[in-house]
């Protein structure tokens, strides 16, 4: 375990200069993206831009992939920041890991497009990969944080509506409980990354008057039968931690083949620290095995 590591970049993030809150969303964008920047992505891994319904993704094509296979990605922060770029370290490496085309979704983003906005664009694209000729178990669903909320979301939606249900979901600390209900909701409140003050301001800010508990902006109280095979990766030291046990015990009480993996000592989206961090590359080499397992690309 390198939970030394991981205090160590947690110590230098924290001498970088502060996100700009008081100079509007578009600046706290671009302090994390300015942040992430630097951060190396898989070597060997082509990124090709795409447009879904005048969205901006990319997608992430690793050397030999195989054809009529994808995984789909979408990225965490928080409803109000983040984009395929930013978020880069983790497509290219599930890309890298599974040996697969990785798209990597972006979608409208909060105040200026609240709920259910940025689910009705994940939901799309996954509609779009359907028409462009995959079939269910030609795909994977995956995300991180408020990705993971909307990757689970558009699963439960498929489901509901009668479309193809992707071979599995990979879920990374995935924000649910966005009621804040949750025992990690109160014993993490100071965690790092994610806190509850600033998981507040983002709830705040993408639901609105919207009630936490609505299906349109969480499936965390959504009937779990029926769901693919799921992959939940967490950190023990963090706020959303209750988010995923939870889940984990909703969906084996459905009768739903899901895998908890709780990392010790790890804090929210670990994996966006995977070049150096070895509990971050060693979650993202898990979930790329997991998904080429279920896309039944063999070991």
């Amino acid at each position: 375990m390198s939970t030394e590591q991981l205090h160590a970049i947690l110590a230098m993030g924290a001498e970088n200069p502060p996100p700009p809150a008081t100079d509007g969303p578009q600046a706290m964008r671009d302090w994390f993206e300015a942040m992430m920047a630097p951060t190396p992505t898989a070597e060997g891994v082509a990124v090709e831009p795409i447009a879904i319904n005048g969205i901006a993704c990319e997608i992430l094509r690793p050397g030999g992939a195989p054809e009529g296979r994808l995984v789909i990605y979408v990225h965490g922060g928080g409803w109000l920041f983040g984009s395929p770029r930013s978020h880069r370290v983790i497509a290219s490496n599930l890309a890298r890991a599974s040996g697969c085309a990785v798209l990597s979704v972006h979608y409208r983003l909060a105040p200026e497009d609240p709920a259910p906005a940025a689910h009705d664009d994940v939901f799309a694209a996954y509609e779009w990969a359907l028409a462009q000729g995959y079939s269910g178990p030609d795909l994977v669903l995956t995300g991180d944080s408020a990705g993971g909320n909307m990757a689970l979301a558009t699963a439960v939606r498929a489901r509901d509506a009668g479309l193809p249900l992707p071979a599995a979901l990979v879920l990374m600390s995935p924000a649910l409980d966005l009621a804040g209900q949750g025992v990690s909701h109160r014993e993490m409140a100071d965690a790092p990354l994610v806190d509850r003050r600033l998981m507040e301001v983002f709830n705040y800010l993408y639901l609105g008057e919207t009630d936490p508990f609505s299906p349109s902006v969480t499936p965390f109280d959504a009937d779990m039968t029926g769901l693919p095979p799921t992959l939940i990766h967490v950190g023990s030291w963090e706020l959303l931690r209750s988010d995923s046990e939870t889940l984990a015990e909703r969906m084996q009480a459905a009768g739903g083949a899901v895998t908890l993996r709780v990392w010790d000592g790890m804090c929210h989206n670990h994996q966006l620290f995977a070049p150096f961090l070895e509990e971050g590359m060693q979650s993202l080499n898990e979930a790329g095995a997991f998904a080429r397992l279920h896309l039944s690309l063999g070991a």
